[in-house]
């Protein structure tokens, strides 16, 4: 039986919703190893929306965090209520400050964010069964509210995040943009992604080593 990764997006672009490069490069590299997958996004009002040619906010738009991620997975998604850890061998959340905005309130709260109730539940189920996880960019920044204290992960060294992480009870490991930080004691794999790379290859180098050892980890 072919294995089955879940992907779990906060809506489109970097600044308000997934990193569309980080979410593409792990679909790519999923696909390239032969492992099916299947989006999800919750079913909320995204924080704000972000023009991305001024980076500013848009007054007085309002857009879906389910609906703009479909634009990432080319429709094919589902709400992540109907995320079930038991139909899949992993999860992969990709970076984006959707991550920091509609997954959580890391933007607004720094170390005393809380994240959405319906990723911790969809997430509970591969945290009982020992299931590998996997986070990029800014994500990883949720481990401690979301899986709880104790868990090596990385950001890549940013130390305003990286004491965040500290604060709320989470390990921080300073890594290079290829790079990855594995948990194997909590099966978390966590890498820097656009926290650091300047290119989309670097992006692509520990993107692909992280879905590699979630690979090996699914065996």
């Amino acid at each position: 039986m072919t294995k089955q990764v879940a992907i779990v997006l906060a809506g489109c672009g970097v600044f308000d919703g997934s990193e569309i490069y980080e979410t593409t490069l792990t679909l790519l590299r999923l696909d390239q190893l032969g492992i099916g997958y299947r989006c999800f996004a919750p079913d909320v009002e995204q924080h704000h929306v972000i023009n991305h040619v001024t980076q500013s906010p848009v007054e007085r738009e309002a857009r879906n965090v389910l609906q703009e991620s479909a634009r990432l997975a080319r429709g094919e998604i589902s709400p992540i209520t109907e995320l079930n850890a038991d139909e899949f061998d992993a999860v992969i959340v990709p970076g984006g400050f959707g991550a920091a905005k509609n997954l959580s309130d890391f933007a607004t709260q720094g170390d005393s964010m809380q994240v959405l109730e319906s990723l911790k539940d969809a997430l509970a189920g591969f945290k009982q069964d020992a299931k590998p996880i996997g986070l990029m960019c800014i994500a990883p920044v949720m481990v401690p509210r979301l899986l709880g204290e104790g868990i090596a992960v990385t950001i890549g060294h940013d130390p305003a995040v990286s004491g965040a992480i500290s604060a709320m009870g989470g390990l921080h490991r300073s890594c290079s943009v290829e790079d990855i930080v594995v948990d194997l004691e909590h099966r978390v794999v966590t890498t820097p992604a656009y926290m650091l790379a300047t290119r989309i290859s670097e992006a692509a180098t520990g993107i692909f080593k992280l879905v590699d050892r979630i690979d090996e980890m699914m065996e």
